[in-house]
């Protein structure tokens, strides 16, 4: 199987088209995947010519490409798509406000966001955002938010991941266990999370129970009631109650290994990333001598990540 010999990380790339740097470092390292971002991104026939030279290189037409196409302010396809409007909480709105119109215009923008990915070669995004709207914490997540109310994340994060998986399209929820009361944002500083392990059970992270998709990110926070050393990424009591308690039986990832919320040196980043039971680690900027260094830190994929990888290969057309 052409998984077997590729290392557990993803990496984002710097321009629109491949350097020879990084034609050699796909060659030699082989990473899981490749996530594109607007820079990336100047038009569909160039995106196209750009992820056939990635699946070429890999000899693989289904190898995985992820992009963050949420809609709203988290666009990477502002070059052709305008979804400025079409945030979370629009659809969270809706949802409250008019449910028949909420299940038609949800799945007009999802049918429509899957045909532009594949359109480019995109069979990854990014979503659902399944953090909880918080009065008082950071904007970073905002209006990415469907809902403060955890049953409508529930109801609508399910009917996301069902709508992508029906359109070839990968799923990956985020952030796990849930990024909603981090009073900072994590690119640039450690968001750390007071309230009880009760209260994060019932409210935060019952949004991300028992989901089907096939991919999760983590969130970059200290949740100080469980682990009040380590941010989620990092730690083994998280990830094991997002295995268990959570009950996500899939694929893990970091969210990206590069940003302010993790305190230590990259390399120490990605080590403690998967000593704590992340399966792939996250890097995004598209700094080469940083890509080198996570690609020289990777394991090799074990027998899950295969497993996971060959049944999430199923999907795609």
């Amino acid at each position: 199987m052409k998984i077997i010999n590729r290392r557990c990380f993803i990496i984002g790339i710097k321009s629109t088209n491949l350097s020879k740097n990084e034609i050699s470092l796909l060659k030699k390292y082989k990473p899981w995947g490749i996530i594109l971002f607007a820079r990336n991104i100047k038009s569909i026939n160039q995106t196209k010519k750009l992820t056939n030279h990635i699946r070429k290189i890999f000899k693989d037409n289904k190898y995985p490409i992820l992009l963050d196409q949420e809609g709203g302010r988290v666009n990477r396809l502002s070059e052709f798509f305008n979804g400025n409007s079409l945030t979370g909480k629009f659809f969270g709105n809706l949802f409250l406000r008019d449910r028949k119109k909420f299940y038609i215009y949800y799945k007009i923008f999802i049918n429509k966001t899957s045909y532009l990915l594949k359109q480019i070669g995109i069979n990854i995004n990014t979503i659902p955002v399944l953090d909880i709207t918080v009065k008082g914490s950071s904007n970073v997540i905002g209006d990415r938010s469907f809902s403060n109310d955890p049953r409508i994340i529930n109801k609508i994060g399910d009917y996301c991941i069902k709508l992508l998986h029906k359109n070839n399209i990968g799923s990956v929820i985020k952030h796990i266990p849930g990024h909603g009361l981090a009073r900072v944002d994590s690119h640039k500083l450690t968001p750390n999370v007071t309230k009880n392990f009760k209260y994060l059970i019932k409210n935060d992270f019952n949004t991300f129970k028992n989901k089907k998709s096939f991919f999760a990110m983590t969130a970059h926070v200290i949740y100080k009631d469980i682990d009040k050393n380590n941010t989620a990424t990092h730690s083994k009591k998280i990830i094991q109650l997002i295995r268990n308690k959570i009950k996500f039986k899939n694929l893990i990832m970091s969210d990206d290994i590069s940003m302010k919320s993790l305190k230590f040196s990259l390399k120490e980043n990605i080590l403690k990333a998967f000593t704590a039971g992340c399966n792939l680690v996250l890097h995004c900027n598209g700094n080469y001598k940083e890509m080198m260094t996570v690609a020289k830190n990777s394991p090799l994929v074990d027998s899950f990540v295969i497993k996971k990888t060959s049944q999430f290969y199923s999907i795609l057309s």
